[in-house]
């Protein structure tokens, strides 16, 4: 059994349907859900799913390997990034080469990097009136969205479409891919 870890910092849809997707899987399981943000909702998703859910810190991941620890203890082989918004820290990268698989709600190269995610990703995208925008699967390295991509697909955007407009085809898009793509990526 392929254990993996969902890395998330608010609503947790994203991590809902990937722990749904695998709930009865005989070769991957959810182990544990991880988020950095008190207040998260993704931690009563995973009440609700029965999955383990554990709030760390800033300093759990960046000072004292708290996380680190957490994942060698589960024998975690996978992490996932489910709207998951720091920076991976080198040594939760150096135990998992090549095995961290975020989303990011745009078509990169295009609207990535540092403060680029959610809303502010679908503001941008409709302030430069681009024709198109999507979603891109990737797996993490040391910088923000800038890894080997996986998987990208697209979505239309007409002259009516609005952040809010777009962030629900990216949903969908979301919804569709990001589980299917995490599964053939670690079964290889």
């Amino acid at each position: 059994m392929i254990k993996i870890a969902i890395l998330a910092s608010g609503n947790g849809t994203n991590a809902q349907q990937i722990s749904e997707y695998f709930a009865d899987s005989e070769k991957v399981k959810v182990e544990c859900i991880i988020y950095n943000r008190k207040d998260a909702y993704v931690a009563e998703r995973a009440k609700k799913l029965g999955i383990p859910a554990v709030y760390f810190g800033r300093k759990d991941f960046f000072e004292n390997g708290n996380v680190l620890a957490y994942l060698q203890s589960h024998d975690i082989d996978w992490v996932i990034l489910a709207g998951f918004l720091w920076l991976v820290p080198e040594e939760i990268l150096a135990a998992f080469p090549n095995r961290i698989i975020n989303i990011h709600p745009a078509l990169l190269p295009k609207y990535g990097g540092k403060g680029m995610y959610g809303h502010h990703v679908h503001e941008a995208v409709v302030a430069n009136h681009e024709k198109e925008s999507g979603i891109t699967i990737h797996i993490v390295d040391g910088n923000y969205d800038k890894g080997i991509i996986l998987f990208q697909a697209t979505c239309q955007l007409t002259e009516n479409d609005t952040p809010d407009t777009l962030a629900e085809k990216i949903h969908l898009l979301e919804k569709e891919h990001f589980p299917k793509v995490i599964e053939k990526t670690i079964l290889g």
